[in-house]
């Protein structure tokens, strides 16, 4: 079953389009989109398991230039 998330990114000032650009590239973001207020950018992302997901949020995401904090939140369905 896939694990989905959404992550918050705060990118650096004059940072917010590339950034959302960069991340909505990678295989495993469904959307990413430059957002007003406390973070920069809002990305969806779905991958086989957390352990995916958490490379993609470390590895990847974080590896873009100009993303500062990155904060993960995994969807629930209840």
């Amino acid at each position: 079953m896939a694990v989905n998330a959404f992550i918050l990114i705060q990118a650096q000032v004059g940072t917010a389009g590339d950034v959302a650009r960069e991340t909505n590239a990678l295989a495993q973001v469904l959307t990413a989109d430059v957002a007003m207020g406390p973070y920069d950018v809002i990305a969806r992302a779905e991958a086989d398991n957390m352990d995916e997901l958490g490379s993609v949020v470390v590895n990847a995401i974080g590896n873009i230039v100009g993303v500062e904090r990155t904060l993960l939140c995994p969807i629930v369905n209840l």
